[in-house]
C-alpha cells in the first residue's frame, strides 16, 4: 500500500477556527422513546425537527425524522428516526465501553442527582467513577449509546500544564506501536501494545 504525500500546509488556507460543536447525529429506534430519555429524564429540551424523504447530503431516498435536543451551551445531540423500530448495531470489532458520548455538568453533586434520576426509571449506571481530572458516571440510552456525564475537578492550571506534554507522550505511544507491529510481523509478539506508563494503577487487580 502506498501513502500518498502530504501536502505543504503553508500552501493550504487556514484551519476554520472550530468553535464548539454542532451536534452529534445517531440512529433512533423510535422517536418518541429517544424523546423521552433526553428530555424528561435527562433534561435536554427537544429543540428543532427536520422532516424529509430523500437525504440531502447523498440524494438516497430514504424518509426520516431528524430531531435535535439542546445542550446550555447551545450545541446538539441529534438523531434519525426512519420508522423501521431497529436500533443501530453495534460495532462488531469495538469493545461497548469505547464509543460514547460525554457531556459535562458542574458539580459531582449533579452526577449523583442524575444517577437517583436514571435509576429511578430502571436505567442501570456505572459511578461515580474517578479519572482524576473529573468524575463520571456511564449509562446507555434507549438506542444503545454509551453516555457519560462528567464533573471536571481539575483546574485550568493543571489542564494547562497536561497540555505541554500531551504531544510527547502521544509520539512515545507511536514510537512504540511502531516497534510493536515490526516484532508483531516477524512473530516476536502475540500481546497487545501496552502504554509505557500507568496513570490509573488504582485498577490494576491486585495493587495495593
Amino acid at each position: 500500500m502506498t501513502t500518498a504525500a502530504k501536502p505543504d500546509l503553508a500552501s493550504l488556507p487556514p484551519a476554520a477556527p472550530v468553535q464548539q460543536l454542532h451536534h452529534f447525529a445517531y440512529k433512533a429506534r423510535d422517536a418518541e422513546e429517544t424523546r423521552h430519555f433526553y428530555e424528561d429524564i435527562l433534561g435536554l429540551p427537544l429543540y428543532h425537527i427536520i422532516q424529509s424523504d430523500y437525504v440531502p447530503s447523498t440524494g438516497e431516498y430514504c424518509p426520516y425524522t431528524h430531531f435535535f435536543f439542546r445542550l446550555q451551551d447551545g450545541s446538539f445531540i441529534a438523531f434519525f428516526d426512519i420508522g423501521d423500530d431497529v436500533k443501530a448495531e453495534p460495532s462488531p470489532n469495538t469493545p461497548l465501553w469505547i464509543n460514547h458520548v460525554a457531556f459535562r455538568v458542574n458539580t459531582v453533586q449533579e452526577l449523583e442527582n442524575t444517577k437517583a434520576r436514571l435509576e429511578a426509571h430502571g436505567v442501570e449506571v456505572l459511578g461515580v467513577t474517578d479519572h482524576h481530572i473529573f468524575k463520571s458516571i456511564y449509562f446507555f440510552d434507549p438506542n444503545g449509546i454509551r453516555l457519560e456525564l462528567a464533573a471536571q475537578v481539575a483546574d485550568a492550571e493543571q489542564m494547562a500544564k497536561d497540555s505541554t506534554v500531551a504531544h510527547e507522550r502521544l509520539n512515545a505511544w507511536t514510537a512504540r506501536k511502531e516497534q510493536w507491529r515490526k516484532e508483531r510481523a516477524e512473530g516476536k509478539v502475540d500481546t497487545l501494545l501496552k502504554p509505557e506508563t500507568n496513570d490509573r494503577p488504582e485498577f490494576v487487580p491486585g495493587a495495593a
